[in-house]
């Protein structure tokens, strides 16, 4: 375990380094949500692949002790509720880095993926000293769209066909923030009721347009 990967904690939500040891205790939480993750779980072009939970703690591990990645759990009052993932982390002239998360369906509505969003984004922006945070979101998934709304990411645009998803490529919207918009931090502003929900609108062009499919 990398000791880059901070617990972060804010109430009854916390984020911790993801262990060898959870591979059980994840694996048993993904196949009891496969219906309710499916639709937004990453996938391979080639298909196929074994699914293997361990190798990827352990691929996550390794990306941590590179510094290119910050893969935590998420928790509700001690309890495994799902992941969330710094991944891409770039430092230098780009110093930026991209945020994906998933929260089981029993903590669904909590309002868990807000709070462990904004504690992640702050502790990049404010803690690693990164510039901006990025989070892409499937035009689908209204859940996700309503967080970032919430903590005010601003809308920076389509990218086409641009993760495989679910067995396809699928668009996704793309949503950032840079230090200079939230000195008070991610977090503060939300729960301050600062955080203007706007910046986050996309507009009706770009949801035309994901009703176009790209081949």
């Amino acid at each position: 375990m990398s000791a880059s990967v901070p617990t972060l904690t804010h109430g009854p939500v916390s984020l911790r380094p993801i262990r060898v040891r959870d591979a059980r205790e994840l694996e048993s939480v993904l196949l009891a949500n496969r219906e309710w993750l499916q639709p937004w779980e990453a996938t391979s072009p080639g298909g196929g692949g074994r699914w293997d939970v361990r190798g990827g703690i352990r691929s996550l591990l390794s990306q941590a002790s590179a510094h290119t990645a910050l893969p935590f759990v998420i928790t509700y009052e001690g309890r495994f509720a799902g992941q969330l993932t710094v991944s891409g982390i770039s430092y230098g002239a780009l110093s930026s880095a991209t945020l994906g998360y998933w929260v089981a369906r029993e903590f669904a509505g909590k309002g868990l993926a807000t709070v462990a969003t904004a504690m992640a984004t702050d502790h990049c922006l404010q803690g690693l000293g990164l510039h901006r945070m990025e989070v892409c979101i499937r035009p689908e998934n209204a859940k996700s769209l309503r967080v970032v709304e919430k903590l005010g990411f601003r809308y920076e645009g389509l990218r086409r066909r641009y993760i495989h998803i679910d067995g396809d490529w699928r668009d996704h919207f793309c949503f950032g923030v840079v230090r200079e918009e939230v000195p008070q931090g991610v977090l503060r502003r939300w729960r301050e009721g600062a955080a203007d929900e706007g910046e986050a609108q996309v507009p009706q062009a770009d949801w035309e347009r994901t009703a176009q499919p790209l081949r």
